[in-house]
């Protein structure tokens, strides 16, 4: 199914209500980055980034605190990135789309901490994945050949582990907490400047 279409993800919700699963944890990892000058890229591929980063991932956490909230449990684990803490030239609609789901997950933990329901931001920086090649990156292995990145499997344990504590924001890694914690004392015109170099490695 695509899961840009809103249609298609109450699909799904109500195909798992249907089978009387019941779900106690949910995690949005669907999402795409894409390289490129925002007015080079084509506006359907913005838009599609746009829908599934930002609105799909609202719409399930949406569903399922419905469910939740009279029975007051529930875990959501939304995967951010540390692109969240600032702008990215070249890629700017997947950076504003992952600073999105940070601000959006710390608010509804807030609001339904009452309600026994915790949301968890999990923000990685650089994994071993196909993300650069999707993301069309001209040299998407350029920027990790240096850099000790981890496995999938690695940010994956540390991401359930922050959602069953019930952590809010979580960053994995100590280079990654470093610079995400630095980068709010960077002139941001040094900040977007050194952002761009690094995307366009």
């Amino acid at each position: 199914k695509d899961l840009t279409k809103p249609e298609n993800v109450r699909f799904v919700y109500d195909e798992i209500k249907d089978t009387g699963i019941e779900v106690d944890y949910l995690v949005n990892n669907a999402g795409f980055g894409d390289f490129g000058h925002f007015s080079d890229t084509e506006w359907e591929r913005h838009e599609q980034m746009i829908d599934l980063n930002m609105k799909t991932l609202s719409y399930f956490c949406y569903l399922f605190v419905q469910d939740w909230i009279p029975r007051k449990s529930g875990k959501i684990l939304n995967i951010a990135s540390t692109a969240a803490f600032q702008p990215g030239p070249g890629m700017s609609v997947y950076f504003a789309s992952k600073a999105y789901v940070a601000s959006f997950s710390q608010a509804i933990a807030y609001e339904f901490q009452k309600y026994g329901i915790t949301v968890t931001a999990l923000c990685p920086g650089p994994v071993r994945t196909n993300f650069g090649i999707a993301a069309r990156m001209q040299h998407p292995n350029g920027f990790l050949k240096d850099m000790k990145t981890p496995l999938p499997g690695e940010v994956v344990a540390f991401g359930y582990r922050a959602m069953m504590k019930g952590k809010t924001l979580v960053i994995q890694g100590g280079l990654n907490k470093f610079v995400a914690n630095l980068v709010r004392f960077i002139p941001r015109k040094w900040l977007i400047t050194l952002s761009a170099k690094v995307i366009s490695w």
